[in-house]
């Protein structure tokens, strides 16, 4: 059962006005398959960032491997439609673009395109920056500056509408884009009091060193954060790091939230994360409380190849169905772009 703010019934005349809205000046577009393209982008003197971008296309689509996925996509295909609103998308620790594929491609069938970008220093085959998480949001900004003037396919696109799609710490990386500015000194503290937690352990798992860690936690109190005003709305999921945002470091995060939980997140475990961010956001999210559900459960459906190879991530609580959720999952977030960036919000 997922308990939502807004009953279904409710939202319906909501999402069928704000699709008619986008259908009728020509800019919503259901495609009938999903293009997909990986990029390198040169990121200044730090390393080139991996990107997957998933959007409308007209052409035939088939099966192709992604990783340790399978996605139904017609590989470097024609962009189908005009004025497409763009949702840049930022993956947990040690992940890569290509865990919320579903999500994306789901956003792309919808008429969006769907940048995601695997965060250098923080994959699954690169720890080495993991504790940087201030790189994270300068990378959603480069990416955003690439997709609006650098991409092949950049006037499809309609500057006015961007949105962000975030989880764990991706989640986080979202709050800053839009404006969010953590105190990161308050993880320290955070890491004393609960030792055992995930994030008490990143830089342990990064390989730091004790000398690199102190010259690390010397930088924290002259953070500068990137922010991307050219977002307009956000969907944060299990958001990492929670607790070090407080009323005043959210004050300027204005656009729409739409904040999801899981009910029984032994990653993140409630209140200091997703609960910490509901309370402190300066308009109430649209929020989403997941039952039965654990923090991995926001990743897209394993494949029998990715439990094999990552088994802890693909464990869902007994009685759970990650396949189905997603399917809810997926739709509201996309009828959750499609009210808050629909054309009248670009004007």
């Amino acid at each position: 059962m997922i308990q939502l703010p807004v009953k279904f019934a409710r939202m319906g005349l909501t999402a069928l006005f704000a699709g008619a809205l986008l259908c009728a000046v020509a800019s919503r577009v259901d495609a009938a398959e999903v293009g997909f393209t990986e990029l390198t982008i040169a990121n200044g003197a730090e390393k080139p960032l991996v990107v997957g971008v998933w959007y409308p296309t007209g052409a035939i689509a088939q099966a192709h491997p992604l990783g340790a996925y399978v996605q139904t996509v017609a590989p470097d295909a024609p962009v189908l439609g005009e004025h497409l609103p763009l949702i840049v998308m930022s993956h947990g620790n040690g992940s890569t673009y290509r865990n919320h594929y579903d999500t994306a491609m789901t956003l792309a069938k919808a008429g969006f395109v769907a940048a995601s970008v695997s965060h250098t220093g923080d994959t699954h085959d690169d720890q080495s920056r993991a504790v940087y998480v201030m790189d994270r949001p300068q990378h959603i900004h480069r990416l955003i500056d690439y997709m609006l003037s650098e991409w092949s396919d950049r006037a499809r696109l309609d500057a006015g509408r961007i949105g962000v799609f975030g989880f764990s710490i991706g989640g986080f990386t979202a709050l800053v884009a839009a404006g969010g500015v953590p105190d990161l000194r308050l993880a320290e503290a955070h890491a004393r009091a609960h030792p055992d937690y995930y994030d008490a352990q990143v830089a342990k798992r990064s390989g730091m060193s004790e000398e690199d860690l102190a010259a690390f936690r010397a930088k924290l109190s002259s953070v500068t954060w990137v922010h991307d005003p050219r977002i307009k709305a956000a969907v944060v999921a299990a958001p990492a790091l929670g607790f070090t945002f407080t009323r005043e470091s959210l004050k300027d995060v204005s656009i729409p939230v739409q904040l999801w939980r899981a009910a029984d997140d032994h990653i993140l475990p409630h209140p200091d994360y997703a609960e910490a961010v509901r309370i402190t956001l300066p308009s109430p999210p649209e929020f989403h409380l997941v039952d039965n559900a654990d923090h991995f459960d926001f990743l897209a459906p394993c494949t029998d190849l990715l439990r094999q190879v990552a088994p802890v991530i693909c464990v869902s609580r007994p009685g759970f169905d990650r396949t189905a959720f997603h399917q809810t999952f997926n739709a509201e977030v996309v009828r959750f772009f499609e009210e808050k960036l629909s054309v009248g919000a670009s004007h």
